[in-house]
């Protein structure tokens, strides 16, 4: 039965580390201590519905794919929030690489 903790605690690290937040910035905006994160991320323990949904739009995933694993469903709103946080002089970035991953889907 925990098995389930340990994969949607991987799948939490593996995005906060692409996302270059660290531990202590994702607690902050969930508003749990550092330690509780830590112990969500190795499957020590759980996490309410509350901070998983906040969890979701930080970090930019849809819950399906926090809590099973599943990649099908694409959640758009937390996308865009995510793109909503991109600071001001970043913009240009974030387009070009929309762009280039268009691109490189009509490939």
């Amino acid at each position: 039965m925990n098995n389930y903790k340990k994969e949607m605690g991987i799948r939490i690290r593996v995005q906060r580390k692409k996302l270059l937040l660290t531990q202590e910035e994702v607690a902050e905006k969930l508003g749990i201590s550092v330690k509780h994160f830590s112990e969500v991320e190795r499957g020590l323990t759980g996490i309410s519905i509350e901070n998983l949904i906040k969890l979701s739009n930080i970090l930019g995933l849809s819950l399906d794919y926090i809590i099973k694993g599943e990649t099908d469903k694409f959640n758009w709103d937390s996308t865009l929030s995510l793109l909503e946080s991109v600071p001001k002089e970043k913009e240009n970035l974030i387009q070009d690489l929309i762009k280039l991953g268009i691109r490189l889907l009509q490939n």
